[in-house]
């Protein structure tokens, strides 16, 4: 997993980087997903950088929290979609690289346009029954943030997962306790979110998403647990902005740049292994 965790630093060295030089961005959750989509388009996922919007014999990964773009982003060029050097563009006028992800733009590896919470589920469970109608044996990935969950749809889709037996489907939550108006628990509270998924009628698996080793297995054991009749759901415990010690475990650097010197500081932090863009 040694080569995983290198592409995750510098996949975190891309995201403080691109933050700042946009002046904005969502540093926070980004930096506490690097290890996961990193695992996902490096050793999990069946996937061709070469793109077609269709993914006809390819898995499918859809970001529903979208506003953590840097990092999928970075994961997308560093994993061949598109030149690294292009991350310097993020949420330039005119870049493809919008802040939140879009389609219209054409960006290869964009499927939805996301940042619209609640909303990724919903596809992914269709892109998940297009499968199957296609008869395809690919999976659909998805990934939500905690604080989406206080978004209606996500329970809706929930039960008709589980309702149409969408079993080639695999849902992770970010569960970091963050959002960006303060920890999840004061702003809405959601008491045992894996209880919740069993109890409308899905598999579950507990996963610390900052540690690549835990990441990769579970990923590998949600992988067989998938046509089983239900659909699976991962409860990624995180750290938001791990990796860099002044931003980690609070709301505060959800969605807020860091400026020059916080920026110096965070590189240091960072290892740099792929050389940066």
């Amino acid at each position: 997993m040694a080569e995983l965790t290198q592409i995750a630093s510098q996949v975190r060295r891309d995201i403080v980087r691109m933050v700042h030089g946009a002046s904005s961005g969502h540093p926070g959750g980004s930096l506490g997903c690097a290890d996961f989509l990193t695992a996902l388009y490096f050793k999990i996922m069946q996937h061709n950088p070469a793109f077609n919007m269709d993914a006809t014999g390819e898995d499918v990964f859809v970001l529903s929290n979208g506003h953590i773009s840097p990092v999928f982003y970075s994961v997308l060029a560093r994993s061949g979609y598109f030149d690294v050097k292009e991350l310097a563009t993020f949420r330039k006028l005119n870049t493809r690289l919008q802040g939140h992800p879009a389609t219209h733009e054409h960006l290869p590896g964009i499927r939805i346009a996301s940042g619209s919470l609640g909303q990724g589920m919903s596809v992914a469970i269709g892109a998940a029954l297009t499968k199957k109608l296609n008869g395809e044996k690919n999976l659909v990935f998805s990934l939500h943030g905690d604080g989406e969950l206080d978004e209606g749809q996500i329970w809706e889709a929930m039960m008709f997962a589980a309702h149409h037996k969408v079993d080639n489907l695999i849902s992770t939550i970010d569960w970091n306790g963050q959002q960006i108006d303060g920890p999840t628990d004061k702003v809405m509270g959601l008491g045992n979110i894996a209880e919740k998924f069993i109890a409308f009628g899905w598999l579950t698996l507990d996963m610390n998403g900052n540690d690549m080793d835990d990441v990769v297995a579970t990923l590998e054991k949600a992988k067989g647990m998938t046509g089983q009749g239900k659909p699976v759901a991962i409860m990624m415990h995180t750290a938001m902005g791990k990796g860099v010690d002044f931003m980690e475990g609070t709301h505060e650097w959800h969605g807020i740049a860091p400026n020059d010197e916080q920026l110096a500081k965070a590189l240091a932090q960072l290892e740099e292994t792929l050389g940066d863009y």
